[in-house]
């Protein structure tokens, strides 16, 4: 990972900055700065498995989508969740009832507003990282949502 919001440690890992000046950015710019490094964590790992990332932050009414990726005829609709420490649970804790209907309802929101006729299904991206901000684990989920 280059640029200023990561970079690449001599073991291959990744470290995202883990030191925060108190320069007057609030902890929802961390949040949003995590996450936007989380998602980019996601689309590679997305991509190396052979998935094509079709769009990025897709919004409508219902919310948003993280990452859209479509592999031949099967479209993925992804949710990112990263977490830095386990003080908010793990990333897949945060996949909650609420968050997946709303997914349910994006994704066909998404279908119908594109006219796609295919196979689709709602996977998660679990993103952790030590409190130093080393990356512990990029995982890919599939079928995170059922029900649908």
């Amino acid at each position: 990972m280059s640029g200023n919001d990561g970079r690449q440690q001599s073991d291959g890992r990744q470290q995202i900055d883990g030191q925060h000046k108190n320069d007057g950015r609030s902890k929802t710019d961390g949040r949003k700065k995590l996450g936007a490094w989380g998602e980019r964590v996601a689309a590679t790992q997305l991509e190396s498995e052979g998935y094509q990332i079709i769009a990025r932050n897709w919004r409508c009414r219902h919310g948003e989508i993280d990452l859209i990726a479509q592999a031949g005829e099967l479209v993925l609709f992804v949710e990112v969740k990263t977490r830095r420490g386990r003080a908010m649970g793990t990333p897949e804790e945060g996949l909650t009832p609420t968050k997946s209907r709303k997914l349910i309802a994006l994704a066909e929101t998404y279908m119908a507003e594109h006219d796609l006729d295919a196979d689709w299904r709602i996977d998660l991206v679990a993103v952790e990282l030590d409190k130093s901000g080393k990356l512990l684990r990029c995982e890919h989920i599939p079928n995170a949502v059922l029900g649908w």
